[in-house]
């Protein structure tokens, strides 16, 4: 049986993005409608998935512990509605890495992994490098809080996540 999934970016969809980096509980903003935008979706019988580019780590900002406990810290926001968090440890500063958005083996290993249809999953993000490894992989995509339309590989726009969800359920 094939899954359908929303792939979510972290920083700037779920929780506020800060230009020095979230990675504490006590930095850690969810924006609002978050929690319900969840719930919507999983009503609706999506899984969530996780995306997320956490370069702090390459450049010695942060660890992999302090990320493992910052997405508890969301799980316990959320009532632990997020199926799996996938992240890329890596900056091109630093190293290559086919894992890093805007490349697209985070979303291969989950589509593997969780048997996704393709024809009923989204990618939500922020940033054209969330929505254009998407486009590679064949999901469609949403890109919020982009009034300029500047995000070239998305397919749909939207004010937040919740504004999202509310157009995923009404497809």
């Amino acid at each position: 049986m094939k899954n359908k999934v929303v792939f979510l970016d972290r920083d700037g969809v779920i929780n506020k993005d800060y230009v020095d980096y979230v990675w504490t509980p006590e930095k850690f903003e969810i924006l609002p409608g978050v929690v319900e935008a969840f719930q919507i979706l999983k009503e609706a019988g999506y899984l969530l998935i996780v995306i997320t580019n956490q370069s702090g780590i390459a450049k010695g900002i942060y660890t992999h512990k302090d990320v493992f406990v910052t997405h508890d810290y969301l799980q316990s926001l959320c009532g632990n509605l997020i199926t799996e968090f996938y992240y890329s440890p890596y900056h091109e500063s630093k190293t290559a890495s086919l894992s890093r958005k805007p490349n697209s083996l985070m979303f291969e290993k989950a589509i593997a992994k969780y048997n996704v249809d393709i024809s009923c999953s989204f990618m939500i993000g922020d940033k054209d490098r969330d929505t254009k490894p998407a486009r590679k992989v064949g999901l469609k995509s949403i890109a919020v809080d982009d009034k300029e339309r500047v995000n070239r590989h998305a397919d749909i726009f939207a004010e937040n996540l919740l504004d999202a969800a509310k157009k995923i359920v009404s497809l």
